[in-house]
């Protein structure tokens, strides 16, 4: 599979995230230390760049100074192009920022480059208009400024890792540590899956093999303008746990059932039952995460008497199970006891 060096360009810009950059930087550079350790490995498949859209120091978002190696209108041929995530102003993108960038990107495109993204940068990827009609990813937070920018790509924030096109050459993650994802899923399909795994375990790199679902946060409108909807949720809001929940929520609107749940699901963009399912589930992962109350009464405790759907219902929205979302966030994972010391790490 290895026929490399294969060229890598990084896109800096001035929103670039520093750490996301430099990480895929390192990491697809790092295969000279990984040849020491793991025999065979090759040791430069990989020859990889920072440009920007011109040659001077780019500020990152962060403050942090990034030095380009050129200019991206400078880079004739790339196998590989990254656009690494970007910290947007007010979480708003507005196109037409790095038109030069753009027209440079369709033009590696063109000549058979491979187009990457790693969150926030797939907002710059989605200019050139070549995901138009195909699936798209990135960090769950920033989905209503895609949309709105871009209403032809289907959004899909609960997946970690998109690949499309022709020849899977649009490759997007999603989430500030998805450039993990990123760099692994391009060691793998250039150098090979062997590779992959000796790089996630030589720098402890990490899958996110569940996706983004686990991690998003349920953050419905409130400023649809719809004032009875809006005094619906804020009811909800306070009685979720109640049998029932949506029988009521009718009754305190005082309408039709079917005019209420087409005038909920206008504002909200949920249906008035989904809404409920996503506020249990919310307060259940809270729960999982705060305090060690058994699976079944955290279930009860939401609302939920049968503990067997809220375990499905739990798993659909999250892709983990309660117990596995418990063992990944929870806050006491955070202060293990030193079995030498007998106190705590981090105190």
């Amino acid at each position: 599979m290895y026929r490399g060096p294969l060229h890598v360009s990084l896109v800096a810009t001035p929103d670039a995230q520093v750490s996301p950059l430099s990480g895929l930087f390192e990491t697809l550079g790092a295969f000279g230390l990984l040849a020491h350790v793991e025999p065979g490995m090759p040791t430069k498949p990989f020859d990889v760049e920072i440009v920007a859209p011109d040659e001077r120091p780019v500020r990152g978002a962060s403050g942090l100074s990034l030095g380009p190696h050129r200019r991206c209108m400078d880079v004739d041929h790339s196998d590989i192009v990254i656009v690494p995530l970007m910290m947007v102003e007010d979480m708003q993108w507005r196109c037409g920022r790095y038109p030069a960038v753009v027209e440079w990107l369709q033009r590696m495109h063109n000549q058979g480059a491979h187009l990457c993204s790693a969150c926030t940068g797939v907002l710059l990827l989605a200019e050139t208009g070549l995901l138009d009609g195909r699936e798209a990813t990135l960090h769950w937070a920033f989905a209503p400024t895609f949309e709105r920018n871009f209403p032809c790509v289907q959004l899909r924030t609960e997946e970690a890792l998109i690949t499309a096109g022709d020849r899977d050459e649009l490759v997007m993650t999603g989430g500030v540590m998805s450039w993990h994802d990123l760099a692994l899923h391009l060691i793998a399909h250039h150098v090979g899956p062997t590779a992959a795994q000796a790089m996630a375990r030589l720098l402890m790199l990490q899958w996110h093999g569940s996706g983004q679902a686990p991690y998003v946060s349920f953050a419905p409108p409130t400023n649809h303008g719809d004032a009875l909807v809006r005094r619906l949720q804020r009811w909800l809001e306070g009685h979720y746990r109640e049998p029932g929940p949506v029988d009521r929520l009718v009754e305190q609107a005082g309408l039709p059932r079917r005019s209420v749940q087409r005038r909920f699901a206008r504002a909200t963009g949920y249906s008035p039952l989904a809404y409920v399912q996503h506020v249990r589930i919310e307060r259940a992962k809270r729960m999982l995460e705060r305090t060690q109350e058994p699976v079944d009464e955290i279930s009860h405790a939401v609302g939920y008497e049968n503990t067997s759907f809220f375990r499905r219902v739990f798993k659909r929205a999250t892709h983990l199970s309660p117990n596995a979302y418990r063992r990944r966030f929870a806050m006491q994972g955070l202060t293990r006891r030193n079995p030498r010391r007998g106190s705590a790490e981090g105190d």
